[in-house]
């Protein structure tokens, strides 16, 4: 089991969108062991309805939410979120940052400017970097 993160639905959402980009190379990391996602009933559901935004429609086949949720289950961790009552400007964030805070992990979000600035939650490229360095430091860990 990798280190335990909270994906937000962004991070997701642009895997897919861009198979090539930093949020692509995270799920990959899903996959292959190096992070095992947190989730609740909750953000998978935020997930679905997300990718199922019509804007998607198009970009995102049915068959690809379906594998990703599938992955999220198969390699994730079921946690139970205590909620909050911090000021998000967006509510429908507030059970990735909630589930982060309960379990003392890292957030990973495109969207900083939605959470406070705090020191576990970081961008796609800043989570890359923080696990490149890591790695160096202590070597891969296969």
């Amino acid at each position: 089991m990798g280190h335990r993160v909270v994906l937000d639905t962004n991070v997701l959402v642009s895997s897919l969108l861009t198979p090539n980009g930093k949020p692509a190379y995270i799920l990959n990391m899903v996959t292959n062991g190096r992070i095992t996602p947190l989730y609740c009933t909750e953000i998978i559901a935020e997930y679905v309805r997300s990718l199922r935004k019509p804007k998607f429609v198009l970009k995102i086949p049915e068959s690809m939410i379906s594998e990703a949720i599938s992955t999220f289950r198969l390699f994730g961790e079921t946690v139970e979120p205590v909620k909050s009552d911090f000021h998000m400007e967006d509510e429908s964030d507030r059970v990735f940052y909630d589930a982060a805070v309960t379990t003392g992990v890292i957030l990973i979000t495109g969207n900083l400017k939605h959470f406070p600035p705090k020191e576990f939650i970081m961008s796609p490229a800043d989570f890359l970097k923080m696990m490149h360095e890591t790695e160096e430091s202590f070597g891969a860990i296969d």
